[in-house]
Formats: C-alpha cells, structure tokens, sequence
C-alpha cells in the first residue's frame, strides 16, 4: 500500500498512475520523459536494457527486474543479457554494454567516482549525444525506480512483468 493518501477516483489504475493525479502536471512531465526514454533513445537496445536491470538491481524492484519488452528479442535482447549484468567482464557484453552496466552503477551508488578519465573510456566508445542519451536514460531508471520504492508504488508498478511459462 503506498505511504500517501492516492486521490479519489480512477481506482481502477494501478496506484503508479493513480498518483499522479495529485499533480497531474507533474506527471504528464514524467509520462513524457519515460515515454522519450523508451521511444526516442537512438541507444541499442541491449545497451539500454543492461544498464536498465543494474538499476532495477541496486533499486531493489522486483517488478523492474522482471519486465521484459517482447518486442526487443529481434534486437538481440535476451535473458542471457539480463542474466550477469553484477558481472561487466562476462564474455556476451560488448564495450558498449559493458560501459552502460558499470555507468548504470556508478550514477546509483557512487556518482562522485565518475571522473573525467571514466568518461574518456566512454568517449572511446559513444559520441558525445549517445553519452547525453544513456545519461537521460539512466537518471529516469534511478529517480522513478527510487520514486515508487520510497512511496512505496512498487508492487503497482505499470510496467508489464514477465509471464513465466
């Protein structure tokens, strides 16, 4: 049950969208922003969804860690990518997979170790507009992840979780 009053009326949401309706400002601002995350990222897929899981870790989100998009499997997204994102020298990742995981941890749990000779390294293998794309990516998965565990609006999360056969 979420720590705050959900306000009347569309009970029939998820407490995740019910919130928003005390500030529905606010939260168009952040539909939009997710929306651009998942739909207007120019990031390969696999990139994105590896540093997404690390953060789905860290946070602790069950749901998140057990959402999956179907419709990225002709993508080469797997569940052997989301199997070892705790460990970047697995052999499957590339540099740039490799790179998103630990930028992923670094920005949740120590973002003061980011210095300027980890950006080189990320310069070696991203433009400077794919690095501004992974960070606007990373910053959504960290703050709403935080968002809905701190409100506790986890266990309502819209995303789709996994269907286990």
């Amino acid at each position: 049950m979420a720590r705050i009053q959900m306000p009347e009326g569309n009970t029939d949401q998820p407490e995740i969208v019910q919130v928003w309706g005390l500030r529905p400002e606010m939260g168009e601002a952040v539909s939009n922003l997710s929306y651009a995350v998942y739909s207007k990222s120019q990031l390969p897929a696999r990139v994105r969804e590896a540093a997404r899981m690390r953060i789905a870790q860290i946070n602790g989100c069950t749901v998140c860690q057990g959402w999956r998009i179907p419709e990225l499997a002709d993508q080469g997204v797997d569940e052997e990518l989301y199997a070892h994102v705790e460990n970047t020298d697995h052999p499957q990742y590339s540099e740039q997979e490799r790179l998103a995981i630990e930028y992923a941890e670094k920005f949740s749990v120590d973002h003061r170790s980011i210095d300027d000779a980890f950006f080189e390294r990320l310069r070696a293998s991203f433009t400077d507009a794919e690095i501004l794309d992974l960070t606007i990516c990373i910053g959504n998965w960290v703050a709403f992840g935080r968002l809905t565990m701190i409100l506790d609006l986890d266990e309502a999360c819209e995303v789709r979780p996994r269907v286990t056969a």
